[in-house]
């Protein structure tokens, strides 16, 4: 089944009455999933650093370029498989890693990799998460894990071997959030999930954690938050500790965080696989560069020797088409699916991932190509 046929799916059901449970606009679907949420935990997804300049430089990017059509061509049958590490997924397209999924609804994560595996493609679980890596790996499909590096060797180590025993295969590690932004909007309602408990279900499950506290996280919940919190924040790592990871994790390494040339250069030079372009969707550098505007930079740099995915901003199936014309190989879509998981559960996710797909799959064959592939910055122009 194409993925356009989301489209027929949804006109034929119409001829009995039944409109879509969700609506397939983003802005729509934000609207719906304010209007169930509490303030706190909606701007904790919603908000950016400081004054949103990076959140808006994203989005900009993308209107700056303009998709050529091309007439005439062939596209009637599309084909948007993607090879990623040695591995064939439908589309080029993985759910990003959020943590604390479940401020936004009960089931959190586990409702996100349960919709990702329904439709093949892979869902990336945050460090943060609000279940544990085995509770999310029983929902199948294939995985991901995206490392918050603690500063404690032996806690890593222990959640990467968690990691691959649970059948994780790509590590992501972040690079861009050693310490949190300054977010107005998280500061003004002195929301900070983490201090409450909420999005530590891997680092207080985890055994060689628990076992630098004096008194078990049952007994002393607050005492394990305070122990967690410098372990995980506060400091930078550096490019001279990546040998830890590549020496203790015989799969893909991806570097996620990634903007200048130069540190993809060095990301190649040390053996990692692939690297995100990504400003944490505007959350940690105020008045960075927009995403796509840093990725062609990128490519030319180092799409020779490694993986280029990108991350922060996509919002519709052309966003990914401009970024995969510039060299991203596939996009990591963030807050549009957590609107969906805050609307329905895995049914929003779902939801919302097929209509990108399905824009996706419409956009690519009326811009006249088939195939991912087929694409490159000549179908672009500058408005």
């Amino acid at each position: 089944m194409a993925y356009s046929d989301f489209q027929l799916e949804i006109y034929l059901n119409g001829l009995t009455g039944a409109l879509p449970p969700y609506s397939v606009d983003p802005a729509k679907l934000q609207e719906t999933a304010r209007s169930l949420l509490e303030e706190g935990p909606y701007w904790y997804v919603a908000g950016s650093a400081g004054s949103g300049e990076t959140d808006a430089a994203n989005r900009a990017a993308f209107l700056r370029r303009a998709i050529v059509p091309r007439m005439l061509r062939e596209t009637t049958e599309r084909d948007l498989s993607t090879e990623l590490f040695g591995r064939t997924y439908p589309a080029p397209l993985a759910l990003a890693p959020i943590g604390v999924q479940s401020i936004v609804h009960p089931h959190g994560e586990l409702a996100t990799a349960r919709a990702a595996a329904s439709l093949g493609l892979p869902t990336i679980l945050s460090t943060a998460s609000s279940h544990t890596l085995e509770e999310v790996a029983e929902a199948g499909g294939p995985r991901w894990y995206q490392l918050y590096w603690p500063h404690d060797d032996e806690v890593t180590l222990s959640l990467l071997e968690r990691a691959r025993k649970s059948g994780y295969d790509t590590l992501v590690v972040t690079l861009d959030t050693f310490t949190l932004a300054w977010r107005p909007n998280d500061l003004d309602r002195s929301y900070l999930p983490f201090l409450r408990g909420t999005g530590l279900a891997i680092p207080l499950s985890d055994p060689v954690f628990r076992s630098r506290l004096e008194r078990p996280v049952e007994e002393d919940l607050d005492a394990a938050i305070m122990a967690w919190a410098p372990m995980f924040n506060g400091r930078a790592h550096t490019w001279d500790q990546l040998p830890l990871l590549r020496d203790n994790w015989d799969g893909p390494i991806v570097l996620k965080g990634i903007q200048h040339p130069d540190d993809a250069r060095r990301a190649a030079d040390a053996g990692m696989d692939g690297v995100v372009v990504s400003n944490h969707g505007g959350r940690q550098v105020d008045g960075a560069l927009g995403s796509l505007d840093a990725l062609p930079g990128v490519v030319a740099a180092v799409g020779d020797r490694l993986t280029v995915l990108f991350d922060s901003g996509i919002r519709t199936g052309a966003d990914v088409v401009k970024a995969l014309a510039l060299g991203a190989r596939a996009v990591l879509l963030g807050r549009p699916y957590v609107w969906g998981l805050a609307c329905g559960g895995e049914d929003g996710v779902r939801h919302v991932v097929r209509a990108l797909l399905a824009d996706l799959d419409l956009t690519l064959g009326l811009a006249g190509f088939r195939t991912p592939a087929e694409l490159d910055p000549s179908i672009l122009e500058e408005r």
